[in-house]
């Protein structure tokens, strides 16, 4: 079973390592602590002179730990302190660090040996390996290693069990509380950006809902118009009641959280643009690539009408030459990517940073830009949103990126 919690995480080191210079030099014992693996996590405190010396040797090292990592696992499955012997034939005893049955590390201490007659009862922890009497430098230090009454040994283990209990169960409450403050801000934000929708949402719908007045009314005299236009043969007449009747429907339509389809999307696009068609004529040119399989994709609702609209607010009607407007759409496998592109002007990059930051203070289009970009990132998340890519030179044109998820209806 994968720890929920490494010892270094859960733990203050720090502090670990302070208790236990205190406790090895109050009781006179060697202490260090080991994560799951055997590995020391804490520096060694009162070790032994031969302990100290054989550590210095790569190959004994691995053999500590081997039987570090063992004494620990022994303890985990007793649940309490266990009292063996290490390889070198030192008495030592390991107290188990585990929360919520997830086994985190352990105390190690020891490095002493008590009555002959009690050493000899206490099983080694590992199979008997004398490999530490190859360096010969290393017997007189094992000769001379301190002894421990057996009686007040166990009791050192009994007391280290209290003090490890009491830590891990302070540092479980302080974890608890650290997740509880953690879900309490996640919350928070959730709550956040459920209000930031909204009102991204309302600005979004501020048109259709100054048309909700009546909007019965409102289809009775488009269809009246429409129908004299039929009568009078005036097929202009005739299709721009229709196509404005149409953009209506899709401004009045109660959607699903404000999201729609990009088919829903783009009829209501076409229709503006016919509607300018008749204002303003050879003005300007619109073009789009929308392959079939993107129109059942979910989008938000008028994520397209702002652009197209700043499109012959600040593009078309400021000059007299022909100005031309591409929507495309492709995808990179996940997330649809839509890119309005004109030919006008272009933006400077410290308008661009200024419009993307919703600067209060710019002109209204920018703000419409700006609602968009917040509706993408709190109903998708943060690694969607809108880019605006401009070399702000004359004709050069912008460039609007837009993306969000390939969700499909």
């Amino acid at each position: 079973m994968m720890n929920k919690y490494k010892l270094h995480e859960f733990l203050d080191v720090q502090r670990l390592q302070t208790l236990q210079d205190n406790f090895s030099k109050s009781m006179m014992i060697a202490l260090v602590v080991v994560d799951e693996n055997g590995v020391p996590v804490t520096r060694p405190s009162g070790f032994s002179d031969f302990c100290a010396r054989s550590r210095l040797n790569p190959n004994l090292t691995h053999h500590c730990y081997e039987s570090d990592k063992a004494g620990g696992r022994a303890a985990m499955q007793a649940r309490e302190p266990v009292v063996y012997r290490c390889y070198c034939g030192f008495v030592e005893f390991a107290v188990p660090i585990m929360i919520n049955d997830h086994y985190l590390g352990a105390f190690i201490s020891g490095q002493v040996k008590v009555e002959e007659e009690k050493e000899r009862s206490i099983p080694y922890i590992l199979n008997n390996n004398e490999i530490w009497e190859e360096n010969p430098w290393l017997i007189n230090l094992h000769q001379t290693t301190r002894r421990m009454n057996y009686e007040r040994f166990e009791s050192t283990a009994s007391t280290l069990l209290h003090v490890s209990s009491y830590l891990v169960e302070q540092a479980h409450a302080n974890n608890i509380q650290r997740e509880l403050r953690t879900k309490d801000l996640e919350l928070t934000n959730e709550l956040r950006m459920r209000v930031e929708i909204e009102r991204s949402l309302h600005e979004a719908e501020f048109k259709a809902l100054s048309y909700q007045i009546n909007p019965h009314f409102l289809f009775n005299v488009l269809n009246t118009i429409g129908r004299l236009a039929f009568l009078e043969d005036a097929q202009r007449t005739e299709t721009m009641v229709h196509d404005f009747s149409d953009m209506m429907r899709y401004l009045l339509r109660k959607n699903n959280h404000g999201l729609i389809t990009l088919r829903n999307e783009m009829n209501y696009v076409n229709s503006y643009m016919s509607i300018q068609k008749v204002r303003m004529s050879d003005r300007f040119d619109y073009l789009y690539d929308i392959p079939e399989k993107y129109l059942d994709v979910v989008c938000p609702f008028l994520i397209l009408q702002p652009l197209v609209e700043n499109f012959f607010n600040y593009v078309v009607e400021p000059r007299d030459t022909s100005s031309h407007l591409l929507i495309r759409a492709t995808d990179d496998g996940q997330d649809v990517i839509i890119e309005v592109t004109d030919n006008g002007d272009g933006i400077p990059a410290d308008a661009i940073t200024q419009i993307l930051s919703g600067d209060q203070n710019l002109q209204k289009g920018s703000i419409g830009i700006n609602n968009i970009k917040n509706r993408l990132t709190l109903l998708f998340g943060e690694s969607y949103g809108l880019e605006i890519m401009s070399a702000n030179k004359p004709r050069m044109g912008t460039t609007i990126k837009l993306r969000f998820p390939m969700l499909e209806a």
